[in-house]
């Protein structure tokens, strides 16, 4: 099928990114998209990458063309399948969705872009202070409970086990310290409802995630913090320049339609993206 142009679907519209608001180095660059500045229709309106979730094919190549000529290099959206595995992306990786099932990446070159794409599932965005490695992952529940923070984070520094008694500064002094992270926007913690056994995979790894986690209105139902827990998990990893997601309303995808595509809160959602990449 032919692409149609942007014209024949719908008047150009700017794409309206968030920026994060870190001390990233100057050649990392980083945005999160939102729903705006795409040509979906419906539940995926407007600025749908994804192209699993019944949107329009033409309307998902528009989109994504779109969001390269802003950012100026190759995006490369994974297969993600709520695992660990990180994907290593240099020039010759492929840029479709289904060739890389992972649900982190990283690289050290330029020109191509780290990719995860969400829709309550917490985007974890990372880079070193030299600018030598970027990174990001897909923190849903299932993910973060199983470590790819963990394993995202030993691409920058080899062996680095949680901190504890007597490790805090081993952590530091093989780099943990050296490594910034930014939060995305995903489900809030008002609104995270989960069973039991969610809140027991987390307090499985640290007891301390039990203050991550408040009871829910219905006997055995919790709701979760995921941007409190990832800290809690980065901390752990000796890294402590964290930044973005705060648990604040203002970063909740499910209570704000306008400018976050969320599963939760409808059928056929479509997925916004963030990406952070090397210049």
């Amino acid at each position: 099928m032919a692409v149609q142009s942007s014209k024949s679907l719908v008047p150009l519209m700017p794409l309206v990114p968030l920026v994060p608001d870190w001390p990233a180095p100057a050649n990392v660059r980083a945005l999160c998209t939102t729903r705006a500045g795409g040509v979906s229709t419906g539940p995926c309106a407007s600025l749908n990458l994804g192209e699993h979730v019944g949107d329009a094919p033409e309307a998902v190549i528009e989109n994504r063309s779109r969001l390269r000529s802003v950012i100026g290099v190759r995006p490369v959206f994974l297969r993600q399948v709520h695992g660990t595995d990180v994907a290593a992306l240099d020039a010759d990786t492929s840029d479709g969705s289904g060739a890389i099932a992972a649900d982190a990446c990283t690289t050290t070159g330029t020109g191509i872009a780290c990719t995860i794409m969400v829709a309550d599932c917490m985007p974890v965005l990372f880079t070193d202070e030299a600018g030598e490695r970027v990174a990001a992952a897909h923190a849903g529940w299932r993910g973060l409970a199983a470590g790819v923070l963990e394993r995202t984070l030993g691409t920058f520094t080899k062996d680095v086990r949680p901190t504890g008694a007597g490790t805090q500064g081993d952590a530091h002094e093989r780099g943990a310290s050296k490594i910034i992270a930014w939060l995305g926007p995903c489900i809030g913690p008002k609104v995270f409802e989960v069973g039991s056994e969610v809140k027991a995979a987390f307090e499985a790894h640290s007891a301390g995630a039990a203050s991550c986690f408040e009871p829910g209105a219905v006997p055995g139902k919790w709701l979760a913090d995921l941007p409190a827990l990832a800290r809690q998990r980065l901390r752990a990893m000796g890294v402590e320049a964290v930044y973005g997601n705060d648990g604040s309303d203002a970063w909740c995808t499910v209570s704000n339609s306008s400018q976050f595509f969320s599963y939760r809160r409808e059928a056929g959602s479509g997925r916004f993206a963030a990406l952070i990449w090397k210049v």
